[in-house]
């Protein structure tokens, strides 16, 4: 067998490197659900890396390797929360921003997510870096829901097409943050239910100044 080019060693002991062992998503799903527990009961403060490991019952340094941080880790396990979330396309926009509302609700509506989320954000108003990264990896990634749901509204000729992508960027935002803003207040805040007939008449009023009919 030929040996091996010495400018091609460096490479091949990286990539084995990076390749490394595998992770496991069952070790992943019960670290982010341990996670979750664990702040809920302890709150920010007394959750610690070695109470989700405990309780995971995985190793710390299986947890540092996949979270160097205790910020990186919540902010993930709460994200995952969010990743049922779909926008249907059931035929019109009413129907689709109805769905996608009922769906918020019933995930708001979870023990967990309520405790998860206020820490979150409590924690996120002292900690800028931390806020940073809960604005990355939950409020933005959740945007592609008013996006996938614009897009099928102007296929269907329900709204008008994009004027120009700053525009859309900023009216993408501004639905979400309506939307989103709106649900969590009402479920966190005013601890009121988000009815059949509330998410009607609240899309009654969202649809008023969007549809071009």
């Amino acid at each position: 067998m030929c040996p091996t080019p010495a400018s091609t060693v460096p490479e091949v002991a990286n990539a084995a490197r990076a390749k490394g062992r595998p992770r496991s998503a069952a070790a992943d799903r019960a670290i982010l659900d341990a996670t979750r527990e664990a702040l809920a009961e302890l709150g920010w403060g007394g959750l610690t890396m070695g109470h989700v490991a405990s309780r995971a019952g995985v190793a710390k340094t299986t947890l540092y390797r996949r979270w160097p941080s205790k910020n990186e880790l919540v902010v993930d396990a709460v994200a995952t929360l969010f990743d049922d979330l779909v926008m249907p396309d059931l035929g019109s926009l009413r129907a689709d921003i109805e769905a996608v509302v009922a769906q918020f609700a019933d995930l708001l509506a979870r023990p967990e997510t309520q405790a998860a989320l206020l820490a979150l954000f409590a924690e996120g108003i002292r900690d800028r870096q931390l806020h940073r990264r809960i604005r990355e990896a939950i409020v933005d990634p959740q945007k592609r829901l008013v996006r996938q749901g614009r897009a099928a509204a102007q296929a269907r000729g329900e709204l008008d097409a994009d004027l120009d992508a700053a525009s859309a960027h900023e009216e993408v935002d501004i639905i979400f943050d309506t939307i989103a803003g709106t649900v969590e207040h009402r479920v966190l805040v005013s601890g009121e239910p988000i009815t059949p007939a509330w998410t009607r008449r609240f899309t009654d009023l969202l649809l008023g100044p969007l549809t071009t009919c």
